[in-house]
């Protein structure tokens, strides 16, 4: 027997500061179901804010994570990326880091090596 699990609704919340710092509040499970909304908020929000230099995900909230999750991911860092938009994925579950790890992407989405990332704080880094 199969039980059902029920996903747990992702809410993104966008907050805005000052002109070239973005923080996106993840708080659910990144799944099949859900991420297309991501993918879709950062892209309206970065239309919307032009000027935006930083945007941090922040990934505290965030449940389950699984391939289509980390697709949109990775899709969030091709679109960043392309526009010159520095990446930061703050607040990371070990669960998180360990999927990004195992898939290859954790340097890709973060900039850090397995090693430093089961050391590190997952703060975005001060400047």
């Amino acid at each position: 027997m199969t039980a059902f699990v029920p996903d747990t609704p992702l809410r993104v919340v966008a907050v805005l500061s000052g002109t070239r710092a973005l923080r996106i509040e993840i708080e659910g499970d990144l799944d099949f179901s859900t991420a297309d909304m991501l993918v879709a908020t950062v892209r309206t929000q970065m239309e919307d804010n032009p000027d935006v230099r930083e945007l941090e995900l922040a990934c505290a909230g965030m449940g389950m994570c699984d391939s289509a999750g980390l697709a949109a991911l990775l899709m969030v860092r091709r679109r960043t990326s392309a526009v010159g938009v520095r990446l930061a994925l703050t607040g990371r579950s070990a669960q998180l880091d360990r999927l990004l790890d195992i898939t290859g992407t954790l340097h890709h989405l973060t900039g850090a090596s397995s090693e430093t990332a089961k050391g590190e704080d997952r703060e975005l880094p001060q400047q």
